[in-house]
């Protein structure tokens, strides 16, 4: 862990005592209990933590005045605004007593985390050099294009035929969880594809640097993509609970995207940076 920052190994700490958490939920055993709203309501401190330290850290790469600072910034905002929605969602388990409030007020924070995470997606594969390679390469074109179709066709076989029974609008289903059973989803989907160009395209930035902060935005935007494939397929059968295996992967996809915001929160002496480029 010499080369994270104290942001990051806070995190990690943190995320190691939530999986403890975790597994004390599947132990105990229930399914709308304390327990189980503790568990939601504290993994969605990370998010709110990475968000804000991500927010004011972003100003050090130039914040809206750099691609990288816009990156950094709008994915730590897409991260904010999620934990805001999951606390939300805490105040109803809480205090209203609902297990499981879906759709509810909480999706003003969550939907519009995923629309900020594609932009800072994008500004990513702008500042890493892999929206560069991908316009001059003929090779990175065409796998451009044929990781997009792969995953498009895995993308229609999880969310219609799996999710949803191949059933687009299942009867007694409100056109609003409709919408967002396949808007979270399709959002992370897209925010996947730009990190996955990144990762690909351009690990070497910055000599390698921030290679594991790229990864696990990746990582993370794939773990989103997981876990909320989860959350529409339990949410549609009526088998959903907090503290779930979804929850699981929400908890894992939120810490990643919160690890790699993190790894830009420190910018590396010029010395540092050297003696990456030559390892």
């Amino acid at each position: 862990m010499k080369n994270l920052n104290n942001y990051q190994k806070t995190t990690a700490i943190y995320v190691v005592g939530l999986i403890a958490l975790w597994i004390a939920v599947q132990i105990h055993g229930t399914k709308t209990g304390n327990l189980n709203y503790w568990y939601s309501f504290l993994f969605g401190l990370t998010p709110l933590f990475a968000g804000i330290v991500g927010i004011y850290k972003s100003k050090i790469w130039g914040r809206l005045g750099s691609t990288l600072g816009k990156a950094m910034f709008f994915v730590a905002l897409g991260l904010l605004l999620w934990g805001l929605g999951e606390t939300i969602w805490s105040y109803y388990n809480f205090f209203r007593h609902v297990p499981a409030p879906y759709p509810s007020p909480a999706d003003i924070g969550f939907a519009p985390s995923i629309f900020f995470w594609v932009l800072g997606a994008i500004y990513l594969a702008k500042a890493s050099g892999a929206w560069l390679t991908l316009q001059r390469s003929r090779r990175a074109k065409v796998f451009t294009v044929l990781a997009v179709a792969l995953l498009s066709l895995l993308s229609y076989y999880l969310l219609i035929r799996v999710a949803r029974g191949n059933v687009l609008v299942p009867e007694g289903e409100t056109t609003l969880k409709v919408v967002l059973d396949i808007a979270y989803p399709l959002g992370d989907f897209l925010a996947a594809i730009f990190a996955f160009l990144v990762a690909t395209l351009s690990l070497k930035y910055l000599g390698g640097m921030y290679r594991p902060a790229i990864i696990a935005v990746l990582a993370g935007l794939a773990g989103m993509y997981v876990a909320d494939f989860v959350f529409s397929y339990t949410t549609t059968v009526g088998s959903y609970f907090n503290g779930d295996w979804g929850d699981l992967f929400l908890c894992l996809g939120l810490f990643l995207l919160s690890f790699g915001v993190l790894g830009f929160a420190t910018k590396p002496s010029a010395i540092g940076m050297e003696r990456q480029g030559k390892e």
